[in-house]
């Protein structure tokens, strides 16, 4: 199979376009729901959590438990804008995030949701508290990780390539976190998915795989340009590509399926944490070969440096062994 990606660069960009476009809306209806590109979880908003599943044992699990007997409780509380999700086998779980409440709170606020929907089970019962200024805390650290990792990749990519092949290498890193950020928005809209800190971390590992494969691409690229400098850069990218087409295909085919693993049976915790590591690293896959690749092409044509042996900005020689 050899792909001619640059003669078809206007497809692969209307693509990645409408994908973009529709992540885009996402995070703007989840701004005007939570005040957040995304639906932010205790990590970030803060608050306390209870994850509470009643005791089939014992209790009448005939019938899942009502999200508005639920809320009538929390409303005699003064938690009426909690927020309340049922889940699990049949119904019978349920998780209700509040603000911060004190030991007291927290003790009167779980007795009385026992005597409403039948004694818990005290193994299953799960509290989590985050501090409001935790929470920014963490969340601002998250943004700052991601702001030093794209202010290191430029550095780095700019001292081994030159500084067009940093920017365009930007370009898709912030294509994978914008599709990944833009599938969560939607996940957390029509399932209530929330974002924690290991969505952050989930995208830092996206930033480092997709630069990867980018860095290879372009090592290829950049060795054709130098044995070949009198050819077109369009067939010259296109030969990058199709030369390092399979490597690109295999990791990312055999790292989809070890996380696909931790999707099925890696529990709550992890599930949404390993998906967003597939679409990351499927979008990062698709952005080096599709978006980095022919952006480079189309740059070079418009600076008028499709031939480098014809540029007078030919490029350097360092007498590095392509990795591939």
């Amino acid at each position: 199979m050899k792909l001619n990606i640059t003669r078809q660069r206007s497809f692969w960009w209307l693509i990645s376009g409408l994908v973009l476009l529709a992540s885009l809306i996402g995070m703007i209806l989840c701004w005007q729901q939570f005040r957040a590109p995304l639906r932010p979880g205790l990590d970030f908003a803060g608050g306390t959590r209870l994850q509470l599943v009643r005791n089939c044992a014992v209790a009448d699990c005939g019938s899942p438990i009502e999200p508005a007997e639920v809320r009538s409780i929390l409303a005699t509380q003064g938690l009426e804008t909690s927020v309340i999700q049922v889940s699990g086998e049949e119904g019978q779980s349920v998780s209700v995030r509040t603000r911060n409440l004190d030991v007291d709170e927290e003790a009167t606020l779980r007795t009385a949701l026992e005597e409403a929907i039948g004694p818990l089970d005290s193994q299953a019962t799960q509290i989590d508290s985050v501090g409001p200024v935790i929470g920014r805390q963490l969340f601002t650290s998250g943004l700052l990780a991601l702001l030093v990792s794209f202010a290191g990749i430029v550095i780095y990519l700019s001292l081994r390539f030159q500084l067009d092949y940093a920017v365009l290498a930007i370009v898709a890193l912030l294509h994978d976190v914008l599709v990944t950020m833009g599938l969560f928005a939607w996940l957390g809209l029509l399932l209530h998915v929330e974002v924690n800190s290991l969505f952050i971390v989930a995208l830092l590992t996206i930033v480092g795989f997709s630069v990867n494969d980018t860095v290879v691409i372009y090592d290829r690229i950049r060795e054709s340009i130098r044995l070949h400098p009198e050819q077109h850069i369009n067939d010259l990218v296109d030969d990058g590509v199709n030369q390092t087409l399979s490597r690109s295909i295999n990791t990312t085919l055999t790292t989809v399926l070890t996380l696909m693993a931790i999707v099925l049976f890696g529990g709550e915790t992890l599930k949404f944490f390993a998906l967003a590591m597939i679409i990351g690293f499927v979008s990062g896959a698709y952005s080096s070969i599709f978006i980095a690749s022919t952006l480079l092409a189309w740059w070079r044509e418009r600076s008028g440096r499709a031939i480098a042996g014809l540029s007078d900005t030919a490029e350097p020689t360092t007498g590095e062994t392509p990795q591939v």
